[in-house]
């Protein structure tokens, strides 16, 4: 059974929201499709983060609701999510999607993996 959590435990900043409207809109991605956010194994500090669309909800799922923005995140995910902010950032640094996780206790220098 799929739960929903209303406490936002993975927040979504309002920039990064614009970026995945516009990401959506650009690639004709159907409304019913949310964002799955997912952790894996790999990256230079153990875990990487993963982000797609998907229109697939395992009855494992956890549901978080964001404006218009559905967000699908398995739970051993969830378990290292907790807390994140996703963002995102055109500056001079990079562009792309940014997790501020406050469980990541090391990360590499490009962002995009951590470790517990």
């Amino acid at each position: 059974m799929n739960s929903k959590i209303n406490d936002k435990s993975i927040l979504v900043s309002e920039r990064a929201q614009s970026q995945i409207k516009k990401i959506r809109e650009e690639n004709s991605i159907p409304q019913n499709h949310g964002l799955r956010v997912s952790v894996k194994g790999g990256g230079c500090s153990g875990l990487t983060y993963n982000i797609e669309f998907d229109d697939v909800i395992s009855s494992t799922d956890t549901i978080i609701e964001h404006s218009n923005l559905k967000i699908y995140v398995d739970g051993k995910s969830l378990f290292y999510l907790m807390g994140t902010e996703l963002d995102f950032s055109d500056g001079l640094n990079g562009k792309g999607f940014i997790f501020n996780n406050p469980n990541a206790a090391k990360t590499c220098n490009c962002g995009e993996s951590f470790s517990i």
